[in-house]
């Protein structure tokens, strides 16, 4: 699960790590109000106001600026909320700003420079061990030091029954030309870091930047955090950070039928049982000259109620063009699916796009017969070439 910056401050800080503090507004009056807040707690008299969505690199996308007056507050608020971001993470189509976090500026003048690092904890799925990724050049260019300047982005491996060690902290505040008491609380950072990463079952926390500010303290400037959706059971205080005006309606009402889904930018809609026979089916579908619109796997007991879910949900998508419905019977009954698929494609009615239904497995052909005795328009196969062929066939009409 996502959360938005604003919520990943509050886990962070509820783990001892300081960050840019900050206020969410929703209109120009509450930005107003927020701003006034923060210069009267903290003495802020320049504000930062940050467009919370789903997506990274929100200030080339002209979604953070800078305002030093209230009037000021007041105008860039109604600029950001209610525009569409677009940002190399959104796609095109971009995200609508909802909300805005209201922060404090930290890059105040101080007796020393001012330095961004960029650091982040995730797991290494080749070791099966956290890794810790930091480099000296943080701030909005990060994926281009990564592209042209790979050696300034380093790593450290956390041994899970050791953790974070000595030798490891040396090395990096070394790399990241850190010294004296900064150095230290780096090092303090890192350790409550690597807390609230495991403690809140993340899958990922990115720090970008992470700030020396001018008198010597170190403070998260921004923040990402995800959460394993597996865990958010021994979560409640981070599912009702959930903000589902962030994820696409269609995941939304998959979600509903415990159904697992993506939507992708094809056009052949498919609906499998079985993640790994689905990444097959996307490949078949791709070999036949056609693009996934989707994944969706049923899991192993589909039934007409989910066969019916999810298949409006595809055709709901104007892209998808075929539907290819995949199943092997191994536990479910290929003709249980086809009498599924039968009663769905009745019920919705007036399906614009050929349904192709590919069954192999128990009582395949029972379920065969079952399709090819419905009078509908839906395509029975056996084989993966068949359905191959099949969506081949219904693309060039």
């Amino acid at each position: 699960m996502n959360i938005h910056e604003y919520q990943a401050k509050e886990i962070l800080k509820a783990h001892g790590i300081a960050v840019q503090d900050g206020i969410v507004a929703t209109t120009e009056d509450e930005a107003v109000d927020a701003a006034k807040l923060l210069h009267q707690e903290r003495g802020t008299g320049l504000w930062v106001l940050k467009a919370q969505v789903h997506a990274g690199g929100r200030g080339k996308g002209g979604g953070i600026k800078l305002a030093k007056t209230f009037d000021e507050v007041k105008t860039v608020a109604g600029k950001l909320l209610g525009m569409t971001l677009i940002t190399p993470q959104t796609g095109p189509e971009g995200k609508v700003v909802h909300k805005i976090l209201v922060a404090e500026d930290v890059y105040y003048p101080g007796p020393t420079d001012k330095l961004e690092f960029y650091v982040s904890i995730l797991l290494n799925r080749q070791t099966g061990r956290n890794v810790i990724v930091y480099s000296p050049e943080g701030g909005m260019d990060i994926e281009q030091v990564a592209a042209t300047a790979p050696n300034r982005i380093f790593r450290e491996e956390i041994d899970p029954g050791l953790g974070l060690l000595s030798f490891q902290t040396k090395r990096m505040v070394n790399n990241l030309g850190l010294s004296g008491n900064v150095a230290k609380e780096f090092v303090t950072f890192c350790e409550k870091l690597i807390t609230a990463y495991t403690k809140s079952d993340a899958t990922l926390i990115e720090i970008n930047p992470l700030l020396k500010t001018s008198d010597e303290k170190i403070i998260a400037v921004d923040a990402k955090i995800n959460i394993d959706d597996n865990a958010l059971f021994r979560h409640p205080e981070i599912q009702v950070m959930r903000d589902l005006t962030e994820e696409d309606p269609a995941e939304i009402e998959a979600g509903k039928h415990n159904l697992n889904f993506i939507k992708l930018d094809g056009n052949v809609g498919c609906m499998v049982n079985g993640a790994g026979l689905a990444m097959a089916t996307m490949d078949i579908i791709k070999l036949s000259g056609g693009e996934p619109a989707n994944f969706l796997d049923v899991g192993g007991g589909a039934n007409a109620a989910t066969v019916e879910a999810g298949l409006k949900i595809i055709l709901d998508d104007s892209n998808v063009k075929v539907v290819l419905i995949n199943i092997f019977g191994g536990i479910v009954r290929c003709d249980r699916v086809a009498t599924g698929v039968v009663e769905a494609y009745k019920k919705l009615g007036n399906i614009r796009v050929p349904v192709i239904v590919r069954l192999q497995g128990t009582n395949a052909e029972e379920g065969k017969a079952v399709i090819d005795n419905s009078g509908l328009k839906v395509y029975s196969a056996i084989t993966l070439e068949e359905a191959a062929g099949l969506v081949t066939k219904c693309l060039a009409k």
